[in-house]
């Protein structure tokens, strides 16, 4: 079992980063539009609520968790994305999330491979939700694609930074 008392306070932060990190990755690869920014931007919320109505998931996500409840622990999530992405552009942005990735899994590995890897599926799954919220193309939300190929390549990348592939 994992707590956040076994990460230091930079290390938590990346932890408490890594769900916005994965959103905004998939969000910034492929821009949406007003109603398609909004639609992922609920999308991306949606599994850190479900993890908060959950009595199973595993401790590491359930420590997060709990952090997300304070006004603190968003501040501190929010401050280390601003602070990761700040002054990029969108593909810089794309790419620092992706590498920010790969560094909270290179930290949950270290700390509990098992719990780990339920963490990873956890981050990809929120990656995924918020490709598959909003249709890419097409007009005023009706045709263009459910996941874009800028979003398909930015999802594949998520996977190999997260050691999933």
């Amino acid at each position: 079992m994992v707590a956040k008392s076994d990460f230091t306070d930079d290390e938590w932060h990346k932890v408490l980063r890594s769900p916005m990190m994965a959103s905004l990755a998939v969000t910034v690869a492929e821009p949406s539009g007003l109603f398609g920014l909004i639609r992922e931007g609920i999308a991306a919320s949606g599994p850190l609520r479900e993890a908060m109505r959950s009595e199973t998931e595993p401790s590491l996500i359930k420590a997060m968790v709990e952090d997300f409840k304070t006004a603190h622990g968003r501040s501190v999530a929010q401050d280390a994305v601003k602070e990761q992405l700040k002054g990029k552009k969108p593909a810089e942005a794309r790419d620092a999330a992706i590498s920010a990735l790969a560094e909270v899994t290179a930290l949950v590995d270290a700390k509990d491979p098992t719990e780990a890897k339920v963490f990873k599926q956890w981050l990809k799954g929120t990656a995924e939700k918020v490709a598959e919220a909003a249709s890419e193309g097409g007009f005023l939300g009706f045709g263009g694609e459910q996941v874009s190929e800028a979003e398909r390549a930015t999802l594949a990348d998520i996977d190999r930074a997260l050691g999933l592939t």
